[in-house]
C-alpha cells in the first residue's frame, strides 16, 4: 500500500458553502516544526493527554475521545466508518463523509488507502470515536495531493466506527473455482454463508435494499450441499430458512411480492408450521389481491402464534381490504345494471 501521493479512496465530495462541520476540530494543533507557540501545546503536551504512538516511530498517533465495545477490528474487515481530515492549525476538513446518512462498508487493505487510517483503525472497536495524527510517510507523502494536500503535510483525522464484518474468510472462499469450494468443510461453507447474510443484514438496516438481497441470494447459492447425515441436513435448512425469510422479508420492501411469495414458500419447503414464512406469504397475496390465499396463508399462522401482534395486525387490514373490494365490486355491478336499464 502506498504511503502517498494518492488522496484516500474514501475521500467524498466537498461540502457545500457555509454547511457546518460535523464534529470540532482536534482540540489541539501541533506546533510548527521546531516551535511552541503560546498557541499550540508542546509535544510532551499532547503526549500527556493521551496519544498513542501505534507505529512505534510516531508516525502514527492516537487519542481516544470514546471508547468502543466488542473486540478491536480484524485485518481485512469491512468497515463503516465517519471520518473527517484536517490540516495542522485548521479546522475545516479537507475531506469528510459526515454528511452522509450511512457511510458504506469499505474492506481494509482494498478501499482504504492512507496508510495511517488502516493502522488506526486495525486498534480500533466498535462504537468507538478516536482522534489520530499521521506524519506525511503514513499520509500523503513528501508530495502531497495538490491542492487540498501540500507537500509533507502532517494531518489529523477523527474517525468514528460504526460498525464492521469480519468478511477474510468469506472474501478468500469467494475468490476459489467451484471444485475448491465443493471441497470446504461444511462448518466453514456455513461460516460464510452466515457472513454474506449478516453483510445484507447491514445493508437491509441501511435501506439498500437491492444490494442486500444480492448478499443473500449470493449465500444462499453457496448451500446447495450435499449433506453426510440428518445432523448436516438440519444445519444446511437452518441457513437456508434465515436467508430464505430474509429474501421474503427483502423483497416485500421492494414492492415485488411475485418473488417474496416464491421465497416464502420455499421457506415453507424447510418449515411448513414456520409462524414468519406463513406471515410473508400473507403479505404477499395481500400485495397481489389474492384475498383468499392470503386468509389461508394468515389463518395459519395465526394458529401457530395466536397472540402475534403483526399478524392479527395483517388480518384486520386484510378484512378491511376485502370489504372495500366487495364494496367496489357491488357498485360496479350497479352502474352495470343501471345503465342496461336506462339503454331498454
Amino acid at each position: 500500500m502506498a504511503s502517498g501521493g494518492a488522496a484516500p479512496r474514501l475521500a467524498v465530495p466537498a461540502r457545500a458553502a457555509g454547511e457546518p462541520r460535523p464534529w470540532p476540530g482536534p482540540a489541539w494543533r501541533l506546533p510548527p516544526e521546531g516551535q511552541a507557540p503560546a498557541a499550540y501545546p508542546s509535544q510532551s503536551v499532547v503526549r500527556s493527554r493521551g496519544l498513542q504512538d501505534l507505529s512505534g516511530d510516531g508516525g502514527v498517533r492516537k487519542q481516544e475521545l470514546r471508547p468502543g465495545t466488542g473486540p478491536a477490528m480484524p485485518p481485512d474487515a469491512s468497515v463503516a466508518v465517519k471520518f473527517s481530515g484536517y490540516l495542522e492549525h485548521q479546522d475545516k476538513p479537507f475531506c469528510t463523509n459526515c454528511y452522509r446518512k450511512s457511510p458504506g462498508l469499505m474492506k481494509l487493505g482494498k478501499d482504504i488507502t492512507l496508510l495511517g487510517l488502516e493502522v488506526g483503525l486495525l486498534t480500533m472497536k466498535k462504537g468507538e470515536l478516536s482522534r489520530f495524527v499521521f506524519t506525511p510517510d503514513y499520509a500523503y507523502g513528501q508530495q502531497g495531493c495538490p491542492p487540498l494536500i501540500p507537500p509533507s503535510a502532517t494531518v489529523v483525522f477523527e474517525v468514528e466506527v460504526l460498525d464492521f464484518l469480519d468478511t477474510a474468510e468469506s472474501d478468500a472462499f469467494f475468490e476459489l473455482t467451484a471444485e475448491q469450494q465443493a471441497a470446504f468443510p461444511l462448518q466453514k461453507v456455513l461460516r460464510v454463508a452466515d457472513t454474506e447474510r449478516q453483510f445484507g443484514n447491514y445493508l437491509y438496516r441501511k435501506r439498500h435494499l437491492d444490494d442486500a438481497k444480492d448478499r443473500y441470494k449470493k449465500a444462499l447459492s453457496i448451500l446447495g450441499l450435499s449433506p453426510s447425515s440428518e445432523a448436516e441436513q438440519r444445519q444446511i435448512n437452518a441457513s437456508k430458512l434465515l436467508l430464505l425469510l430474509n429474501l421474503s422479508l427483502t423483497y416485500l420492501k421492494l414492492k415485488r411480492p411475485t418473488q417474496a411469495l416464491v421465497y416464502g414458500e420455499k421457506a415453507l419447503e424447510i418449515d411448513q408450521r414456520n409462524a414468519k414464512a406463513l406471515f410473508r406469504c400473507g403479505q404477499a397475496c395481500l400485495c397481489m389481491t389474492e384475498y383468499k390465499k392470503a386468509r389461508d396463508f394468515l389463518a395459519r399462522a395465526q394458529r401457530i402464534q395466536p397472540f402475534n401482534h403483526d399478524i392479527n395486525s395483517e388480518l384486520k387490514k386484510l378484512a378491511s381490504c376485502y370489504r372495500d373490494y366487495l364494496n367496489k365490486e357491488k357498485e360496479m355491478c350497479c352502474r352495470m345494471f343501471a345503465s342496461l336499464n336506462t339503454s331498454t
